[in-house]
């Protein structure tokens, strides 16, 4: 799967580790990058102290830019060349569904609609899995000063949306990583394991790190 895949995406809740991990499978693979940029959205660190607020705001500005990012992505890349990417655009509802109340987020269903650039789907999405706790405690440790209002209820809501988003993503081959018995991010011989299950991945969807 590995092999053949040309448009890779790491996907997780906040602190899973997807864009480090995402760094490394594109050194890896000598593949292009394409990375969000949380730090340029004005609404995001007023957004973690004022959800209810902020939401709306936040959830606009990021399809705006993640959108723009994949209309030039998908204009300007060279199809013959690999890229790893560290976000899912189809999973950007998740978060308007988490934040913002009815109205708002019909409002925001319409721009998402309107907005959403016709991009190719990836060839293999890698999903990291991890509890609550320990996104908070890799949060805390990372030291974004944004970020340090985020609750651990709210990693808590985050993951469960992740979990049933994935469960029924269909899109594309999923590969779901259990970023709490493996640590592909921090760990080279996790890694090096991950890269080489990859590399063996046959089925749809396969699971790693799983007990049982």
């Amino acid at each position: 799967m590995l092999e053949k895949a040309r448009y890779i995406v790491v996907e997780g809740p906040i602190g899973a580790g997807k864009t480090t991990l995402a760094k490394r499978l594109a050194e890896r693979l000598h593949a292009d990058l394409l990375l969000e940029n949380p730090a340029t959205n004005p609404f995001l660190g007023r957004f973690y102290q004022d959800a209810e607020r902020w939401g709306l705001a936040t959830q606009i500005a990021f399809l705006f830019q993640r959108s723009e990012q994949l209309a030039l992505f998908t204009r300007d890349h060279d199809p013959f060349r690999r890229a790893v990417s560290d976000f899912l655009l189809d999973k950007d509802p998740l978060f308007a569904e988490l934040n913002l109340d009815v109205d708002e987020l019909q409002l925001y269903r319409q721009l998402f609609e309107r907005l959403k650039p016709t991009v190719r789907q990836p060839d293999l999405v890698i999903y990291l899995q991890a509890q609550p706790d320990i996104l908070i405690e890799r949060v805390r440790k990372r030291g974004v000063e944004a970020e340090r209002k985020i609750s651990e209820s709210y990693l808590q809501r985050v993951a469960e949306h992740y979990a049933r988003f994935f469960h029924h993503y269909d899109a594309a081959p999923l590969f779901i990583v259990n970023a709490e018995s493996l640590n592909p991010v921090d760990k080279d011989e996790d890694f090096e394991l991950l890269y080489s299950r990859l590399l063996a991945m046959r089925s749809y969807r396969e699971f790693f790190g799983y007990a049982g």
